[in-house]
């Protein structure tokens, strides 16, 4: 009788703890593989936190997964879902609302069976979401939060969010507590929410989710918000072997994606006796090795700052030319072909294009604000930028990899904050030599 009684009382417990659990934010699709996910959310307490999820035509399968959630984050929670099936849609919800469910597409299978699939990748950066205690006087600098909605109905399988995904202020980034507080404050944004829960999310950093305004290597508390930022996102992994950050990489289909950390390791131009940087030399070393070895059509090179932009300031690559060079030395001499950098923080859009001297040419789509207060930088003597590719509005793109083997296309796309198409470019995969 005592045995029964227990076992009955120890079930209720569990019951009572996942009714009493909610989900404050998320559920954040984060990076999905052929047979694995990964899922962030935010619990109104630190109680196990669970997920059940069951293929599409097969709901006799479900499964469930726990996960503990972080109080000293949040109560941010990875729930890492595996043993999955490729190319099958499985339907998921949170154990504390049974009645909200949410989908995901594992990816195909494709090698050595079909052409690659055809795919949709949405890209952006900067996102200002207003609190006006801690903003600056006056008028309020983000807004058009309507975006997110634009990004969601064009219907992409990935969001790549391209650095200042937070903006941290003054009180912020002194306290971990700052930190963590100005992340929450941003995930309980309702229009983002839906795009997360939408397709995989995967992001970089910049200066604005790093530590304050062009903050580089030297801020004393880049851990605390290195492991804030490994709470709140879900990509495949933060850094390399040798070297801390937040340096990852993922293939989508036949895609390759580079995400670089231009923070953690960065040396300013400016400081007298020591070698200027911007992504440090393991990283650099580990990024050509990684491009050579590739086969993919485009490898997409995911970093904050712009890369080709010839102009000098503004953090561009351009001010430190001997990094910037040697990295288009190396694409060179190693004849790596399909190579576009995809970056934010300019708060304006443009795309650069440079020709190697082997007749290859690199790109450079700069992708700016989401939701931050624009800029026009169609004045700035950039040699390389593409006539007619500037825009100066709240926007975003989408890229767009379609065809067969070797004739893959690359389509990008940019829209502003109600969705409407500003211009449109494509480009060709490079022919095999």
């Amino acid at each position: 009788m005592k045995k029964c009684l227990l076992t009955f009382l120890l079930s209720f417990s569990i019951l009572f703890t996942l009714a009493q659990n909610k989900l404050l934010a998320g559920p954040m699709l984060g990076d999905v593989q052929m047979i694995s996910a990964k899922i962030w959310g935010q619990t109104s307490s630190a109680a196990q936190a669970y997920i059940s999820y069951y293929p599409k035509d097969h709901p006799e399968k479900s499964a469930s997964v726990a996960a503990q959630p972080d109080a000293l984050f949040g109560n941010s929670v990875v729930w890492n879902l595996n043993d999955l099936t490729p190319a099958t849609t499985y339907f998921y919800y949170f154990e504390g609302n049974k009645t909200q469910t949410y989908t995901f597409t594992t990816q195909a299978l494709w090698q050595w069976r079909t052409d690659a699939p055809d795919f949709r990748v949405a890209i952006g950066s900067c996102t200002y979401i207003n609190e006006e205690a801690y903003d600056r006087p006056g008028k309020a600098y983000g807004g058009e939060y309507k975006i997110f909605t634009s990004i969601k109905e064009q219907e992409p399988q990935v969001m790549l969010w391209m650095g200042d995904n937070i903006y941290l202020r003054e009180p912020d980034w002194s306290s971990l507590g700052g930190i963590v507080r100005r992340y929450n404050h941003t995930r309980k944004t309702p229009e983002l929410q839906a795009l997360m829960s939408s397709c995989a999310n995967y992001a970089i950093w910049d200066d604005h989710d790093f530590g304050p305004n062009d903050a580089d290597g030297s801020f004393i508390h880049k851990d605390w918000t290195l492991d804030a930022f490994t709470h709140y996102w879900a990509n495949p992994s933060y850094g390399l072997p040798q070297s801390k950050g937040i340096t990852t990489q993922f293939q989508y289909s036949d895609v390759e994606f580079f995400l670089l950390d231009n923070r953690y390791h960065r040396v300013a131009a400016n400081v007298k006796g020591q070698q200027s940087t911007i992504l440090g030399e393991d990283q650099i070393n580990w990024l050509i090795q990684a491009l050579k070895f590739s086969r993919a059509p485009f490898k997409m090179i995911v970093v904050g700052g712009q890369f080709l932009n010839t102009i000098d300031k503004f953090e561009t690559f351009s001010t430190v030319p001997a990094e910037r060079e040697r990295i288009i030395k190396a694409i060179t001499d190693n004849n790596i072909t399909g190579v576009v950098f995809l970056t934010g923080d300019r708060h304006c859009t443009e795309l650069s294009q440079l020709t190697l001297e082997n007749g290859q040419v690199i790109y450079d789509l700069t992708v700016s604000p989401l939701t931050s207060g624009p800029y026009d930088t169609s004045k700035e003597d950039n040699q390389l930028r593409v006539e007619g590719t500037t825009v100066a509005e709240r926007n975003f793109a989408t890229l767009d990899f379609s065809g067969p083997k070797d004739k893959r296309v690359l389509t990008i796309t940019v829209r502003n904050s109600d969705g409407e198409k500003k211009w449109v470019r494509e480009i060709l995969q490079p022919a095999k030599k």
